[in-house]
């Protein structure tokens, strides 16, 4: 994958994250604060837990960090898969942020 292809790919699952969030919070209680810088995403919860989700370009990677640990994610083709033990990355990010939100969140690409 070249370095343009990685980031029209990788801007779009920013994209996605910073839409689901308007979606979770207009749709539920949970209020997430999203903030973005260049690229990277801080979701914050209310009970100041954060999630944060990072571009390596060098890499060609996504990174997520919470509460459950960090990842790394690698365009398979497909979709973003990690490159320990090949979860989905929106798969994985919601299941994060139900942990840290306590209640279902849903994230979608």
């Amino acid at each position: 994958m070249t370095d343009p292809e990685f980031m029209d790919r990788a801007e779009a699952v920013l994209r996605a994250i910073e839409s689901c969030c308007d979606r979770i919070n207009e749709e539920t209680d949970v209020d997430i604060d999203n903030q973005r810088v260049g690229g990277m995403i801080t979701l914050t919860f209310r009970n100041r837990s954060q999630i944060i989700v990072n571009l390596q370009k060098p890499l060609h990677e996504i990174w997520l960090a919470a509460k459950s640990g960090g990842y790394h994610y690698k365009f398979d083709s497909k979709e973003w898969r990690d490159t320990k033990d090949m979860g989905e990355f929106f798969a994985n990010l919601s299941r994060s942020a139900t942990a840290q939100a306590g209640q279902p969140l849903q994230f979608r690409g």
